[in-house]
Order: C-alpha cells, then sequence, then structure tokens
C-alpha cells in the first residue's frame, strides 16, 4: 500500500529519539507516513540502516557525513548532543565504509552531505583551509553517490555558489536540496539543474512564499528535519507534523492539500526509487 506521505528527512536516528524510535515509526506507518532517516556522521548512519531493515517498507536510510562534522583542524566542531554523545562519534568519512552501507536495499540515498559556512574562520588563510576542506569530503561523497547510482541529500548554508561549483563536474546526478531557504534566483538554479526543493518547518520562520509559488510541484518534496524545525509548539519535531507543512505549502500555492501530499508523495517515491 503506498503512503499518503513520505517524510524525505527525518533523524528517528538521533539520540533523542533512542527511547521512543521503534515506537514511533510503527506509529508513522500506521499513519500512512513513510520516512527516510538521514545520517550525519558514521554511527548515526549506521542506525538509520539498523532501524530500516527493522521494517519491511517504510522505513529508508540515507548515509553520509554532515559538512558541520567535517574536522577541518581550523574550527572547534560543535557537537550536537541531540544527535549522538561525542564519545560515541565517528567524523570520519572512509569512502569503503559507507559504500559497504550502501548496499543493503534499504539504503536509497547518500546525504545529508553539502557544505556549510556557518561557523567558518574569520582569518583568510583559514577560511580557505576550511571551504577547502569541507569540498574534499563533499566530493568524496558525490563520488560514491555517482558511483552506485544513488541520488543525493544536500545541506547548503551560505554556500550555495561553491555547491554549484562543485556540482557542475556532476551532471545527470540526482538529489534534493534539503531545508532550503535560498532566494528565488538560487531556487530557479536549483529546478534548472533538475534537482528538488525539500520543504520543512523553515516555512514558518522565513517568508519563502514566492520561493514555493515559484517551485512546481513535480519538483517539491516534503520533510521535517525533525527534531528539527518543529511547525508547531513542541518540545520535538516528529514526522507526524508533516500535515502541517503540507497544509501551509497548500495555501500559499492555492491548491488542495491532497494535491500537494500525492504529488510530493509521488515524487518522493520516483526520487529515492521507494518500493
Amino acid at each position: 500500500m503506498k503512503p499518503e506521505f513520505v517524510d524525505t528527512h527525518s533523524h528517528i536516528n538521533f539520540n533523542i529519539f533512542k527511547k521512543e524510535a521503534l515506537v514511533l515509526m510503527e506509529k508513522c506507518l500506521n499513519e500512512k507516513i513513510w520516512l527516510l532517516n538521514v545520517g550525519t556522521e558514521y554511527n548515526t548512519s549506521k542506525k538509520a540502516v539498523e532501524y530500516a531493515k527493522k521494517f519491511e517498507n517504510g522505513v529508508y536510510a540515507a548515509i553520509g557525513l554532515h559538512p558541520l562534522y567535517v574536522n577541518t583542524g581550523v574550527v572547534d566542531l560543535k557537537i550536537d548532543k541531540s544527535e549522538f554523545d561525542s564519545k560515541e562519534s565517528n567524523l570520519i568519512f572512509d569512502y569503503k565504509k559507507f559504500k559497504d552501507f550502501a548496499f543493503d536495499k534499504k539504503v536509497v540515498a547518500i546525504g545529508e552531505i553539502g557544505l556549510d559556512y556557518w561557523y567558518k574562520p574569520k582569518t583568510t588563510g583559514k577560511k580557505e583551509i576550511f571551504k577547502q576542506k569541507q569540498k574534499e569530503i563533499f566530493i568524496q561523497q558525490l563520488d560514491l553517490a555517482k558511483e552506485l547510482g544513488l541520488p543525493v541529500i544536500i545541506h547548503c548554508r551560505l554556500a550555495f555558489n561553491d555547491i554549484f561549483e562543485v556540482l557542475k563536474n556532476y551532471k545527470g546526478l540526482k538529489g534534493v536540496f534539503h531545508c532550503f531557504s535560498g532566494t528565488l534566483e538560487e531556487t530557479k538554479k536549483v529546478l534548472g539543474s533538475g534537482f528538488y526543493i525539500g520543504f520543512n518547518g523553515i516555512i514558518f520562520k522565513k517568508d519563502l512564499d514566492i520561493v514555493i509559488k515559484e517551485t512546481p510541484l513535480n519538483k517539491m518534496l516534503l520533510e521535517t528535519d525533525c527534531p528539527y524545525l518543529c511547525p508547531v509548539k513542541s518540545n520535538k519535531n516528529t514526522p507526524l507534523n508533516l500535515k502541517y507543512i503540507c497544509k501551509k505549502i497548500a495555501e500559499i500555492k492555492k491548491v488542495s492539500f491532497d494535491e500537494i501530499a500525492k504529488e510530493t508523495t509521488e515524487n518522493a517515491i520516483k526520487l529515492f526509487n521507494l518500493k
């Protein structure tokens, strides 16, 4: 049975959900919500795969090293304890180890990967080292996606031009710019490249109406990025809140809730080859 929604970017594989993860995922499936748990380093990627394998269908995994966890040697890494304890982390991108993961049929994407310049150093020399180190790991992960024929989930913060400069060498690669909050010009560039755009609770925090209006339904995905960016008052976001994002997008685009749900679900199934 096909789902009514697909949360294309969730993190129930994070520590914050440890005590309730399996129950929550079961509840999502009962509500006809499929979900894709996304890794941010080796162990959260491993956990995403382990969870996905516990369900026949409806729960999938993406594996990758988040740009914030690339050790550039010039800034201190900001460990989010809701994701994992620092003593439990593995912040190395080992091509072979991740490739071995990716052979599991429940792994449907490489992500989240990309560039994030939020915590960049102040001096020019260190800034260039910082950017180059992130780009090196980003390229390695794009190479893995290309080798395996998998789509990518791209994280981009203050690095749009650099990401597109890298992507020029990966024609034909498919994927999504997740948690999109770019300009109209950037939106058109993403769409022109064939990538999808992922919308989540950030649309309640930033005015992205024009971006949503200009994004055609056949290039739109829904996500929660849970436990972050909750669209309602709550201590913790979950895939069950996807309906609120769908409702707001429907209002902005002046189409029905059901049409948004149907189109974005079909897009997710197509991009990630969900079965």
